[in-house]
């Protein structure tokens, strides 16, 4: 069973719509306990970070998330569930992450001519083409929407880089945890073999 973390700040169906179309069991739910003993946990995200970590303290789920990262199941961020991993973000100074990665959340240039935020298709420079990446072919297009960019501190992390007048990282993974800057579950067949290949990981 995949859970999908209702934290009050994902956009949430649109995951689900796209595990059940691959057939993999999945449940939206805030409840600790269940997000605990998922087999696999999705923590996707949309809005500001600040507000998204405001709304998981709420929620008394900071602890139970960060606990599912380190606790060996299959662990996949999506969007801002990707930045949320991380310590902080130039998007809400002050406010602290789950820190399960190290690395910066950073805002776009404005000064480059590019229009923020990043909306639609780009590519994947593919750097982990095992697990999340099993058969996805390199240059494969995905879907971004997103104003700030991730620079991890340590490039054994980075799963994928994309280039918007910069090159950032795009998707990071370690051990059982996996984040991609992109949806997935908007990028169509790609998207669905990444998908796929979550679902069908094992814990360690």
């Amino acid at each position: 069973m995949i859970v999908i973390i209702d934290y009050g700040a994902g956009n949430l169906q649109s995951v689900k719509k796209a595990l059940d179309f691959i057939g993999a069991e999945s449940i939206i739910t805030d409840n600790a306990e269940k997000i605990l003993s998922a087999d696999k946990v999705i923590l996707p995200g949309v809005g500001s970070f600040g507000d998204a970590m405001e709304s998981m303290e709420r929620n008394n789920l900071t602890k139970t998330v960060k606990r599912c990262a380190e606790s060996g199941k299959p662990f996949l961020g999506i969007c801002l569930g990707l930045h949320l991993l991380f310590d902080e973000s130039e998007e809400s100074p002050g406010v602290k992450g789950l820190g399960v990665f190290k690395g910066k959340i950073r805002r776009f240039p404005s000064d480059m001519g590019l229009k923020i935020p990043h909306i639609g298709w780009n590519s994947l420079n593919i750097k982990q083409n095992d697990t999340i990446f099993k058969g996805v072919p390199e240059n494969s297009y995905v879907y971004f929407v997103h104003s700030y960019y991730l620079e991890a501190d340590d490039i054994n992390d980075v799963a994928a880089l994309t280039n918007y007048g910069i090159d950032f990282h795009s998707a990071v993974g370690r051990g059982n945890v996996f984040a991609t800057q992109f949806h997935p579950e908007k990028s169509g067949d790609v998207g669905l073999t990444i998908l796929r290949n979550f679902a069908s990981m094992e814990g360690k």
